[in-house]
């Protein structure tokens, strides 16, 4: 089959990344899992840390990646009922290892210690199939659009996980997401206003406001350097935010922190920019803010989401 392949490990990515028209097919799937045919897959961060490597993880080279995709189910393992076969899905990449599961791991799947990647551990969706758990499925329309569909995937699963299961966040309540227009900021936004929150958010361009203004964001802010903090406690009335989604790490920190209001809740899924960012203990303390790490998310939430 035919599959984008990483050949190796190393930075820039791009130089190392091939079309391969002889990938291997993938075997028949063991008991619990399904091969998918993909229609459409998405590009996500993930696949940049794949192919420059992940500090504590040694993966073997030449892969596949693919943590997001649309496809079709063409082939069912043992005790998967064979109703999957033709139904068009969609999937939850982060996978609990089930031998290696002791029933004192907490419930959601990334909480457990040992769980592991469709598209990092595992051969992901930049191929026209890939294997993966039946349990991590979720179907979705028949006429659903594979390219709308594919971008869904991690995105709106770790949006849905920092805001709504860890963050609490409720209809109505503030929300700021810096750096809109990456896939996580942008299904922050779309979950937002499906709750009924008034959304701020940032872009260092121009157009990306724009374009999310066409999605409902209420107050855009040009990131030029600025202490835009300033700006939004502006747009609250001086009272902050009740909550912000920091996808973007060091260069949006200390706003964001300076952004929220007494009680507020700072969350967190990555850190693009880099992870030593300058905070400030005092502010975070004396208002009581919430402090937030959030990965990706479990089952249930896929589903719910």
């Amino acid at each position: 089959m035919r599959a984008i392949v990483v050949t190796k490990q190393g930075s820039p990515v791009a130089p190392n990344i091939i079309l391969q028209s002889d990938w291997g097919d993938p075997p028949a799937p063991p008991a619990g899992s399904v091969v998918v045919r993909t229609l459409c897959s998405a590009f996500n961060h993930m696949d940049l840390w794949v192919g420059r490597g992940v500090p504590g993880l040694k993966l073997d080279y030449p892969r596949v990646s693919g943590c997001d995709g649309c496809g079709e189910v063409v082939a069912v393992g043992e005790g998967v009922d064979h109703s999957w076969i033709g139904k068009r899905v969609i999937y939850n990449a982060a996978v609990v290892v089930p031998d290696r599961v002791s029933p004192d791991d907490p419930p959601a799947s990334t909480m457990c210690p040992n769980y592991e990647l469709i598209g990092e551990h595992h051969f992901g969706a930049h191929a026209e199939m890939f294997t993966c758990p039946a349990a991590n499925l979720a179907k979705i329309h028949a006429d659903a659009d594979p390219v709308d569909a594919a971008a869904f995937g991690l995105c709106a699963l770790t949006a849905y996980s920092m805001m709504v299961t860890k963050g609490d966040l409720r209809p109505g309540q503030s929300v700021l997401i810096p750096g809109i227009g990456g896939g996580v900021a942008t299904s922050a936004l779309a979950i937002a206003k499906h709750l009924g929150c008034p959304v701020a958010v940032t872009s260092r361009h121009q157009w990306k406001l724009d374009k999310a203004k066409d999605l409902g964001a209420d107050e855009c802010v040009l990131d030029e350097g600025q202490d835009w903090s300033k700006q939004i406690r502006a747009w609250t009335n001086k009272r902050g935010v009740d909550m912000a989604v920091d996808s973007v790490g060091k260069v949006a920190h200390l706003n964001c922190i300076k952004s929220l209001a007494r009680g507020g809740a700072y969350v967190t899924p990555g850190c693009t920019t880099g992870p030593d960012a300058t905070t400030d203990l005092a502010r975070i303390f004396w208002n009581q803010l919430r402090v937030l790490g959030s990965t990706m998310g479990s089952n249930d939430e896929f589903k719910e989401v």
